[in-house]
């Protein structure tokens, strides 16, 4: 009876594609630091740059500006909006997002040739050393010097950890726990708005370097788990070549014996011509790859203008913007990471029973509809009272939490899941550097535009992301496969089926047809 049992929950096991093990959730729940440290450093570096202290230390200029304003404001001035354009200051947010840039290029290397795991630790390592630097920062050199470091630890682990979460899940389970990176950014960013909230009510000062040292717990968790975390099979196989390790690694990441389908796929997923080639990226252009290409830079692109960096970056500033002191502002922040994060987790229940493009529908039409209304309510504020009034605040806080719970279960982990699924083996590393490496180029490109944009355009600058996020949602309904379900080396085929991306991959093969023959 007992051995009867087994077998009826092996097959079960085989027919999922593999049940959850508690060596899966483990390895994949330290993997998903990499995400905490992301979403702690988005979420401190915004606070602090509402803190007076460190404006009065670093940016001078921009606080003596801060004072003057609450000045301004008993007049009905509207030069608030410009409060806090200063270069230099948007320079200590984006001068990471140009370290990450470079270092998730150098990542696939890594990645391809010695696996997922010495990515991830070597993300640790340098996200640790900035942490450091930064807590213990003395001039502006310093702390871009610091944000630098924790841009190559951000990185290698925006690179690696995707990946490491979408091979180690079974197909069945893959959305939710793929999921769980963004899941780890949006905990990484309320931990950050709350330690924020917590330090500025230090009256020496010094609150603000608690916030950025606070960075090295998450760092050094992920560090130390990356030397005992397991290789994922497909990197076994890819870096090694060694079928056995990768069928033992897949029967106890599984929970069952029968993995030889899977096995399989691995095994033919690595003889696929230039699967081992040394030139990733060169592979990438090739054109049986274009809608995997084109995917690579459309995804990041979208998900950066949605406007999420508005809320992320500048919360804090746009709630003081609106009228809130600083505390206050904090606090406004904090509650929207809440909304965030307890979005993120719904979606990691419902991806794979709804699919991605449901997900995506419904996340874009309600922070579509957020922002148009934010931008109404600020201009009508402004067009009667001169300045926002405290009704129009709290109107503001409410719908900026109807956006974020929009893209924490749409863009915010369909942004990282949906990429780090579609790559065939053979391009997956590079095509996944790609991918972070586009998201970083327009998020500094986001950070540096956001605050001159705000002085400019005021509440315009919601009705500009609110039309970026139309065309992404009509976009994505039109022109990505649901993947659903689908095991990570077949959903390849799922191009082949497309209406339209079916189309180039039949004139490809019937081009080739056409070369072999002569």
């Amino acid at each position: 009876m007992e051995e009867k049992e087994s077998r009826k929950g092996a097959m079960a096991a085989s027919e999922s594609g593999g049940k959850i093990t508690y060596f899966v959730v483990a390895s994949c729940v330290m993997a998903a630091m990499g995400g905490v440290i992301f979403g702690y450093d988005i979420g401190v570096s915004g606070g602090v740059m509402s803190m007076g202290p460190f404006l009065e230390i670093f940016f001078p200029k921009v606080y003596k500006l801060q004072e003057e304003d609450r000045i301004r404001r008993s007049h009905n001035n509207k030069n608030h909006y410009c409060l806090f354009n200063s270069q230099l200051l948007t320079s200590f947010t984006s001068s990471l997002y140009v370290s990450g840039f470079i270092a998730t290029l150098l990542a696939s290397s890594v990645t391809r040739s010695w696996g997922r795991k010495p990515s991830i630790f070597l993300g640790g390592v340098a996200f640790l050393a900035g942490s450091a630097l930064g807590g213990s920062a003395q001039n502006v050199a310093m702390l871009i010097i610091a944000r630098l470091l924790l841009g190559v630890g951000v990185g290698f682990a925006n690179q690696s950890v995707p990946l490491y979460l979408s091979e180690m899940a079974p197909a069945r389970y893959r959305g939710a726990i793929s999921n769980g990176f963004q899941l780890c950014i949006g905990i990484g960013f309320l931990t950050a708005n709350f330690t924020n909230y917590e330090t500025q009510k230090i009256k020496e000062g010094y609150g603000w370097r608690i916030s950025l040292a606070t960075a090295a717990v998450p760092a050094s968790i992920l560090t130390l788990g990356a030397l005992f975390l397991p290789e994922t099979p497909n990197s076994i196989i890819q870096t090694t070549g060694d079928v056995h390790k990768a069928e033992l690694m897949l029967r106890r990441i599984r929970g069952t014996n029968d993995v030889q389908d899977e096995l399989a796929d691995l095994v033919e997923a690595s003889s696929e011509p230039n699967s081992n080639a040394r030139h990733g990226f060169l592979n990438l252009l090739q054109t049986r790859y274009r809608p995997e290409l084109a995917m690579a830079f459309a995804i990041p692109f979208f998900q950066q203008v949605t406007g999420i960096n508005v809320v992320a970056f500048y919360a804090p500033v746009l709630f003081r913007t609106v009228g809130f002191g600083e505390s206050g502002s904090l606090m406004s922040t904090l509650v929207s990471g809440i909304v965030g994060t307890a979005s993120t987790f719904l979606s990691m229940l419902v991806v794979d029973r709804i699919g991605r493009k449901t997900l995506f529908l419904v996340g874009g039409l309600q922070m579509l509809a957020s922002q148009v209304i934010i931008g109404v309510i600020i201009m009508v504020a402004e067009a009667h009272d001169g300045v926002i009034g405290e009704r129009y605040g709290y109107a503001v806080v409410v719908l900026v939490c109807v956006y974020v719970a929009g893209f924490g279960w749409s863009w915010g982990p369909l942004g990282w899941l949906v990429p780090s699924e579609i790559f065939p083996l053979e391009i997956r590393s590079a095509a996944q550097s790609v991918t972070v490496a586009v998201s970083f180029v327009f998020t500094f490109a986001v950070a540096q535009s956001v605050p001159p944009m705000l002085c400019k355009f005021q509440a315009g600058i919601f009705f500009f992301y609110g039309g970026w996020v139309a065309v992404m949602t009509v976009a994505v309904q039109l022109f990505l496969p649901e993947t659903k379900n689908v095991p990570i080396e077949k959903v390849a085929g799922l191009w082949e089926k497309h209406w339209f991306w079916g189309k180039l991959t039949r004139k490809r093969d019937c081009q080739e047809t056409t070369s072999v023959s002569s």
